[in-house]
């Protein structure tokens, strides 16, 4: 049955109070200076601000944010096991000024993760300096710790979508991290990386 010009007309207004109201929402819910949410955080750099909604945030106390820098929205940002953990380092997780995290990436930081100025992530970029063990047969897997290890981004560097930066990366200056590449050990400043696990393709030079 054709639709009449009454509810075609509904439907229109209806869709645009939604997508007005949905977009006032996400102005009002962003996390930014001044907000009670950014002073939950350790440190939160002017002009700074956190997309809403965000996937997940807990122990903002051990997380430090720079100036001018985007955190998109569906993303996470964690540091510890646990909210209510009290070990956790009073650094666990620093972002510098003017990075771009984007949208549903994840860092999840459990002693150290640093990332420099000016570094930028691609959406659904995965980064942990710490994951599961599996020494031990008779527990599962996912119930086993893997040793913490130190995971740090030089300034300027790009991650591309999609990639995973694992436990004791140390990634230097002005890399470039191609889409879907997994990233462990040592990368040279103005390296170009890719594949997994990633390998230097060449060099900025």
């Amino acid at each position: 049955m054709p639709e009449s010009r009454t509810h075609r007309w509904f439907r229109r207004a209806l869709n645009g109070v939604v997508h007005r109201a949905w977009y006032r929402m996400r102005a009002a819910g962003a996390i930014a200076p001044g907000t009670a949410a950014a002073e939950r955080f350790g440190s939160f750099g002017e002009a700074s601000i956190i997309g809403f909604p965000p996937s997940t945030l807990y122990g903002e106390a051990q997380i430090h944010i720079g100036r001018d820098t985007l955190v998109n929205t569906w993303a996470t940002l964690s540091a510890g096991y646990a909210a209510d953990q009290d070990s956790v380092p009073p650094r666990a997780l620093v972002i510098g000024d003017r990075c771009w995290i984007g949208l549903r990436s994840s860092i999840v930081a459990h002693e150290s993760i640093e990332l420099g100025n000016d570094v930028w992530l691609g959406q659904d970029v995965f980064i942990t300096d710490a994951n599961h063990g599996l020494d031990d047969l008779d527990v599962p897997v996912g119930r086993q710790i893997g040793a913490h290890e130190p995971v740090s981004v030089g300034d300027g560097t790009w991650i591309g979508h999609g990639a995973i930066v694992l436990p004791g990366a140390q990634i230097g200056r002005n890399v470039v991290v191609a889409a879907g590449s997994v990233v462990r050990g040592d990368v040279p400043d103005d390296a170009v990386v890719a594949g997994v696990p990633a390998r230097v393709i060449r060099l900025r030079t």
